[in-house]
């Protein structure tokens, strides 16, 4: 069981009122240096809260679902813009007793329409459609002025108007806040991997993690991985964020598929390098699928 001294973590919700001021940029936080709630030994005895919330910097929240919940541990992503909000996954569980995300986000949401005095729709959308990211959809089938994204790649083409999918990016306008969606297909097929102009942010989804990547579609998650590596020659990343930690601190060692307590787990954020190295490493496999393990993840073909 966690002791109360560790949720110092925890982000204190200061929103602010000027928020195009430059300074403000200055509170982001350190992700690298971010401790997340792990679940516990003995889930019985865990206090943690269902849903750890954590500020990135004055409009950017990241969300992690206590693995004594569920034992995914999924991360979920709060974009929030001058005329709508973008909840990018929507965790592991239906329940929102067990696991309340929209009271969660819509508390968020409330207090920056309050500080920002204005009102935002919500657009919960996904990085990818398996069960762990999307079964909270259900939460939100009522919320006032919510739309939710479908989950098939025609919904996703639809929704982001996105022509030519994969090898077309689109881009959408939350309000002086601009979000650019690359189609990934792989490790499923509608798969996309979300970039924040404004805090350099690039979302892999399951597609790239400290983690196992499990790849559905060999030759389509080569193609993904190249498509970022070239997104990434051309942008300044400040962080890839993936939906999961597997690894631990120990290289190259994960933890087993069930784990609910993972206290010397990996850090979430990768680097650029991580990902030129699982291309090199994708490109140097060929057209052979196969297991590989590496420090920071796990190349897992299913």
């Amino acid at each position: 069981m966690r002791q109360p001294g560790t949720r110092k973590i925890f982000i204190l919700f200061a929103l602010v009122s000027c928020l195009s001021c430059k300074v403000y940029q200055k509170t982001a936080i350190k992700l690298d240096k971010t401790e997340w709630i792990h679940g516990a030994a003995d889930c019985k005895e865990n206090s943690d809260p269902p849903i750890q919330v954590v500020q990135y910097n004055y409009n950017t929240w990241i969300l992690r679902q206590n693995k004594c919940t569920n034992y995914e541990g999924p991360f979920m992503f709060l974009f929030l813009g001058h005329k709508k909000a973008l909840l990018m996954d929507a965790g592991a569980t239906k329940d929102e007793k067990q696991f309340p995300l929209r009271a969660t986000v819509n508390n968020l949401i409330s207090k920056w329409e309050e500080a920002s005095n204005t009102k935002v729709a919500l657009i919960v959308a996904h990085t990818h459609s398996h069960g762990d990211h999307t079964a909270g959809d259900i939460q939100f089938k009522d919320n006032p002025n919510t739309t939710v994204v479908g989950l098939g790649v025609d919904d996703v083409k639809s929704f982001f108007k996105i022509e030519n999918w994969p090898f077309q990016n689109s881009k959408i306008d939350l309000g002086d806040r601009v979000l650019e969606i690359i189609p990934i297909p792989g490790h499923q097929k509608a798969s996309i991997a979300v970039y924040d102009y404004e805090t350099k942010i690039l979302l892999s989804g399951d597609s790239f993690y400290p983690g196992r990547l499990y790849i559905n579609d060999w030759q389509s998650f080569k193609l993904s991985t190249q498509r970022l590596v070239d997104f990434t020659s051309q942008h300044k990343i400040s962080y890839i964020l993936g939906n999961h930690i597997e690894m631990t601190k120990t290289p190259g060692k994960d933890y087993p598929i069930g784990t609910r307590f993972q206290p010397d787990e990996h850090i979430l954020p990768l680097k650029v390098k991580d990902l030129l190295l699982l291309n090199e490493a994708l490109k140097s496999l060929g057209d052979k699928p196969a297991r590989k393990v590496y420090d920071d993840f796990i190349i897992y073909p299913n």
